[in-house]
This record gives structure tokens, C-alpha cells and sequence, in this order.
């Protein structure tokens, strides 16, 4: 059944992926979204997250249509989006917003879960069964085949919008996405995770995986993608040297002290971001490596510490430094970010010159709008 109401989907950089997702799960239900750049007709479809989502607000609000809006800041406050927006999609939007699109159709009132409308919203009752639907289809995106994180970094908006559990696609519905490309690159929070729990390695699948993708030019484990430090072997660097085409590969530490990767609940330690740099090395890969400073609970010596284990990094590699921002929705949500000592801007200043850093440890918005770590 096609869709009786014109639904369009606002254009937003950053969304693109859940863009081509929710296009290819809308059309799956006779619905299409038409891209947009400002809310027009019938229905206007916003994808969100929390540092962009000040830039939409009063748009949103003074629409002269339906508006929708998922995405990151929407799962994180649900109540807050739901005072300028007519519906709020909490969660993943494969199921809920073509079922909320039909229910608008029909005018019969009643919300999906995972949808809140003015003081009323239904708590998600699903998970999505990625297999059930394509990662894109007319409009072409990164090709998803991993959602979700066991892992709870305190920091990160992920379990709030997928969940704790790693689910995966298959790997002939992979195959078939990456027909479209002839560069293969993947979104998923862990890319040497695909095909296990999320904390115990599966290299039989992951190699399963690569083998059946030869033909294309594979990119595994760099952005938008990443692995985990203490995932980085021997045996899983061979298999990137043996199958993939990158010759770097996208790793996170955040902090260089133990102390601090506690408080984060990263699950690793300091010396598993010096093993993986090592190691890297070891098999001609070029580490690119995350690091967030700020941290409400960072201090002096902290930050210090982490700059002497940048010196380590940045003989083999490269660092993409942040600055620290509190997310809604994660545990440090509502605490206030310390300032970079001046003498760390510094030392961070002169690797940029020297082509060793990238990323911006003053501005947090540059982290979601300047970011290209294809290789």
C-alpha cells in the first residue's frame, strides 16, 4: 500500500546514514521519503543528535506541517523533544516510523512503542532484527553490519539508542549491499566484534566475512567505523594485512591513565593502546588513534599523563583529539567539562603542524562536523 501523505526527510550531513536506513525500511512499507532542506507538506522527518539539535529547534517548532524527529537527542529526551516536536521517535526507526506514519494515515490516535507524542509516550518494546531489513537501498549509505555495544563507556549515547546486545547482519546480505561499491567500507561500533558477543573475539566469522568480500577493495576498522585497543592481535592485524586494502586502522584510548579509563568504564587499559600502537606497527598499519580530554574528573596530572602517551602514539601513528562533551542520556550527562591545560593546547597545536593530530580539543562541535579518516 502506498503511502496517502507526502513524508519528507530533512537533509542533514551528519543523518546521512540514517537517512539511506530509514528510506530503505520506509520503502519496504510503501512509504517514501523525499529529502528536504526546510519542513514542507504533509510530514517532515528530523534525525537528531545532541549537538545539532539547538540548530533545528526553532524550525522544528514554527513547522507548518507534522514533524518527527529521532535520532540520538530524541532517545536521550524523549520529554524535552517532545514540547516542539509533534512525535518523537525513541530508539531505532526501521519498525516505529513507518508504523507511526500509518497510524498518522489512518487518525486513529494510537502511538507504536518507542513513540512519545505531547505528555504520552510508549516505552520501546522491540529490537531490530537487522536481516529483516537493507541498509539502503535508492539512497546509498555505509554499509551497517553491527549494532549495539556491551560495553557502557560513560560518555557514549550508543547504548541509549541501540542497546547493550550486538546484533549483526548476515553475511550474504552484506555481500549484496556491497555489490553497489567497489570501496567497501562498514559502520559498526567494533568491526573485529562482527559476528560474536561483543567481548569474545570471533576471527573465524570476521574472516568468513572479508574472504567472501574479495573482489572489492575492503576498508576495515577505519572511519566511520572503529576496533578496541585490546582487540588488536597478530592474529586480527593478519587478517586486515591479508584481506583489506586500508593501510591504517581506527582505534580509541580517550585517556592515557588507568585511572581515568576506570572512571569510563572503557574496558581496557593504558597499556592495551601502547600494545595495539606496537603492534600495528609490527604489520605495517598506521594506528589512528581517539582521545577525548576534559573529562569533569580529569586532573593536571591526567591530562599530562595522557599527553606523554600520545608522544608514544604519534611515533607510528596519529591521535584525533576531542573535547569532552556531556551527553544526555549517558552517565556524565549534566557535568561540566574541565578546560585543557593551556600547556596541552600547546603540545596538541605543534602535532597538528607536524601532521600528527587532527580533531578539536577546544570546540566539541568540530568532533561531529570535520571528521575524514577514510584510509
Amino acid at each position: 500500500m502506498r503511502s496517502s501523505m507526502k513524508v519528507n526527510w530533512r537533509s542533514i550531513k551528519w543523518a546521512r546514514n540514517s537517512y539511506a536506513a530509514l528510506y530503505a525500511a520506509c520503502e519496504q512499507s510503501g512509504i517514501t521519503l523525499h529529502e528536504t532542506d526546510h519542513p514542507s507538506d504533509d510530514i517532515t522527518c528530523y534525525s537528531l543528535n545532541s549537538v545539532d539539535e539547538p540548530h533545528y529547534r526553532d524550525e522544528i517548532a514554527d513547522a507548518d506541517c507534522i514533524t518527527i524527529v529521532g535520532g540520538p537527542h530524541a532517545s536521550a529526551c524523549p520529554a524535552e523533544v517532545a514540547s516542539y516536536a509533534d512525535y518523537v521517535v525513541v530508539g531505532e526507526g526501521e519498525f516505529t516510523l513507518p508504523a507511526l506514519i500509518r497510524r498518522i494515515e489512518q487518525g486513529d490516535g494510537e502511538l507504536p512503542s518507542g513513540v512519545c507524542s505531547g505528555a504520552v509516550c510508549r516505552p520501546v518494546t522491540h529490537q531490530v532484527f537487522l536481516p529483516a531489513y537493507l541498509p539502503f537501498t535508492r539512497v546509498k549509505g555505509t554499509i551497517e553490519i553491527s549494532r549495539g555495544c556491551p560495553y557502557r563507556c560513560a560518555y557514549c549515547q550508543t547504548p541509549c539508542l541501540f542497546g547493550n546486545r550486538m546484533r549483526h547482519r548476515t553475511i550474504d546480505g552484506i555481500v549484496r549491499a556491497a555489490e553497489h561499491y567497489r570501496d567497501v567500507r562498514f559502520v559498526t561500533p567494533n568491526a573485529l566484534a562482527y559476528g560474536s558477543d561483543g567481548v569474545h573475539p570471533r576471527l573465524d566469522r570476521v574472516e568468513a566475512l572479508l574472504r567472501a568480500l574479495q573482489g572489492h577493495r575492503i576498508f576495515f576498522g577505519t572511519f566511520p567505523s572503529e576496533v578496541r585497543p585490546e582487540w588488536i592481535t597478530d592474529a586480527s592485524l593478519e587478517l586486515i594485512t591479508t584481506y583489506a586494502s586500508n593501510t591504517k586502522l581506527h582505534f580509541g584510548a580517550q585517556s592515557g591513565t588507568d585511572r581515568v579509563l576506570r572512571l569510563l568504564k572503557r574496558g581496557h587499559t593504558a597499556e592495551d593502546v601502547i600494545h595495539a600502537v606496537e603492534r600495528c606497527h609490527d604489520h605495517g598499519i598506521t594506528p589512528i588513534v581517539d582521545y577525548i580530554f576534559g573529562f569533569p574528573f580529569e586532573t593536571d596530572e591526567d591530562q599530562y599523563a595522557t599527553i606523554d602517551q600520545i608522544r608514544e602514539v604519534t611515533r607510528y601513528g596519529k591521535i584525533h583529539a576531542h573535547y569532552f562533551t556531556p551527553l544526555p542520556g549517558t552517565p556524565l550527562a549534566g557535568t561540566t567539562p574541565r578546560d585543557v591545560l593551556p600547556d596541552i593546547q600547546h603540545i596538541l597545536g605543534n602535532l597538528a603542524l607536524h601532521g600528527k593530530a587532527t580533531g578539536s580539543w577546544i570546540e566539541a562541535e568540530i568532533r561531529f562536523f570535520n571528521r575524514n579518516e577514510n584510509q
